[in-house]
């Protein structure tokens, strides 16, 4: 359509020119020279030409600023689509990260208070050097491979800590009865402290590195 368009553009405007040549060649022949005619001739050609230059560019040119908009197009589309994906990505890892840091600290406190429950229990009228005393046994077992693991499992193992085959640690731990000098020594443990060396048993009237009451071996 737009070929066609400009192809009658061309013809109109070359009619214009011949008409114009005929009427000026008739009005003024006599006072007109040969040479004038021949330079009227050349404009029109150079006209035409012109023009058929127009047509030959202009659809090649508009193909490729369509295909370079495309082009663009796409690759804004592109772009965005990997910006929300990388988006994405990096929200599901800091939720994951902030909630496996939410779990490790509930976990921690729960250590806490448990560590802090027993120490009470079984050291709560002892010296502070005392109380984080019974939380190291505590940490030596866990890391002993005669004893289970964990801290939990470790208080909690039939028959090795009275208050915890009684009742009475759960009733602490449930009421948070424990002291603050057994939550600091508790932390103590639990960050490495520790004045009884590898000792995995303490008891009193009995043998070994004394400390309060208590005899540690």
């Amino acid at each position: 359509m737009i070929k066609n368009k400009k192809i009658n553009s061309v013809i109109a405007v070359v009619s214009a020119c011949s008409l114009m040549t005929v009427g000026f060649t008739s009005e003024a022949a006599s006072a007109q020279p040969e040479a004038s005619l021949a330079m009227s001739m050349r404009d029109a050609q150079q006209i035409v030409k012109m023009h058929r230059d127009t047509l030959q560019v202009t659809p090649d040119t508009l193909m490729v600023s369509t295909k370079d908009k495309i082009e663009a197009e796409q690759r804004q589309k592109i772009e965005e689509v990997e910006r929300r994906e990388r988006e994405a990505k990096e929200k599901a890892e800091r939720e994951a990260k902030e909630k496996a840091e939410r779990e490790a600290a509930e976990l921690q406190s729960q250590y806490q208070e448990l560590m802090a429950s027993i120490i009470f229990c079984e050291a709560g009228n002892q010296p502070y050097e005392g109380q984080v005393a019974v939380g190291a046994v505590i940490m030596n077992r866990v890391r002993s491979s005669a004893y289970p693991n964990s801290i939990e499992a470790v208080i909690y193992q039939a028959g090795q800590f009275g208050p915890a085959s009684t009742g009475w640690l759960d009733r602490v731990r449930s009421s948070r009865g424990y002291t603050a000098t057994a939550m600091q020594a508790a932390n103590d443990a639990l960050a490495g402290a520790n004045p009884i060396g590898g000792c995995l048993y303490f008891d009193q009237g009995g043998y070994g590195m004394r400390i309060g009451a208590h005899y540690f071996h």
